[in-house]
């Protein structure tokens, strides 16, 4: 991958942006795809819908297909609930957390004071006075706190209730892998920059939308499908790749380096049959690689589009993540790319006239 492909990667997973406050990371796809679309607007739920028109028209008094690209640039994370008497801050989590993953972490504070570095972990005894139980015990999100290490009065005056509060982690090259603690779903904001990069002729119309609070409820692209009312969704999301030890075979969902996986269903959706053949159809005719995975529970923005309003055929093309909700998020180069490719292909070469006639 070339060295602007790492640099953009690293610029998304480093810029904090949790549901509902993805002010900063909007700033940073807004300035990416700068000149690249038609138009570009921002929506009530802060969403960005950019449309890039067909460069291929159909017969006169034929409409263009619509399809809708939905990347969420939400992150999970926590807000500030309260800033106790001693300078402590209790949490509020937006997104979904395994607390097994969050003792003794460096956390960045968001405050409009500026931002303040802290240090997350339990309430709790330490391991040298904890007894055998206290041990085994694994801390509800409501026992976690943030130490700033300032005064109670200073906390106060820098931190107010509402706060966003992320992760901080490395960005990293490890082998054939990128590590960083929001590949999801920064990957998939990477994957439709560079898709739109990519992409030369193509007969339908492009309505690349960046939604908002996804780790939620999928809101933002529910409210943003209502208004593009798309022929064709396409989620573009992470999904688990559990191709590592403790783990059965039969649960590992995708296997990393093994291409880019076309999802027939998650908690949310099940795709649609014929947008579904044509993403393999084209994958094979591209001699790009890919996957079949299923997702037993979580969901995708392609669940909110394929019943908002009238509803419209989808699939979720998936990005295979090791780790994912935790600070060490890896994704391998060569699935990146083939996301990347594939979704491409995808828009220049998919007969979209027998998706939506079967």
């Amino acid at each position: 991958m070339m060295a602007d492909d790492m640099d953009l990667l690293r610029r998304l997973t480093t810029t904090p942006g949790i549901p509902g406050r993805e002010g900063r990371i909007r700033e940073v796809i807004l300035d990416e795809i700068k000149g690249r679309f038609d138009s570009v607007t921002v929506d009530a739920m802060g969403s960005i819908h950019a449309v890039k028109a067909p460069t291929i028209f159909p017969p006169a008094g034929q409409q263009a297909p619509r399809v809708m690209l939905a990347a969420h640039m939400d992150q999970i994370g926590f807000f500030v609930q309260h800033v106790d008497s001693k300078g402590f801050l209790r949490l509020a989590p937006a997104g979904g957390f395994d607390p097994r993953n969050l003792f003794a972490r460096m956390v960045t504070v968001c405050a409009e004071s500026g931002d303040l570095p802290g240090v997350l972990n339990p309430a709790g005894k330490p391991i040298h006075t904890a007894s055998p139980e206290d041990r085994k015990k694994v801390p509800e999100i409501s026992e976690f706190f943030v130490d700033l290490g300032l005064s109670p009065e200073e906390a106060k005056e820098k931190v107010q209730v509402g706060d966003m509060v992320v992760l901080r982690s490395f960005f990293e090259e490890v082998g054939a892998l990128v590590v960083s603690q929001c590949m999801d779903n920064r990957v998939a904001c990477w994957i439709a920059i560079n898709a739109m990069r990519q992409i030369r002729e193509h007969a339908c119309e492009i309505h690349c939308v960046f939604t908002s609070q996804e780790e939620v409820g999928l809101r933002g692209a529910l409210t943003a499908a209502a208004k593009v009312q798309p022929d064709i969704g396409i989620g573009i999301d992470t999904t688990l790749c559990v191709d590592t030890p403790g783990a059965p075979e039969e649960q590992q969902i995708t296997k990393g380096g093994a291409g880019a996986a076309l999802t027939v269903m998650d908690g949310s959706y099940i795709s649609d049959l014929g947008v579904f053949k044509e993403f393999d159809r084209v994958a094979k005719e591209c001699d790009i690689p890919h996957q079949r995975s299923i997702l037993p529970r979580g969901g995708t923005d392609s669940g909110a589009m394929q019943r908002a309003g009238s509803g419209s055929k989808v699939m979720t093309l998936s990005c295979p993540t090791r780790y994912i909700h935790t600070v060490t998020e890896a994704v391998h180069k060569t699935d990146l790319e083939a996301c990347r490719d594939l979704l491409t292909a995808f828009l220049e070469k998919a007969d979209f006239e027998t998706i939506l006639n079967p």
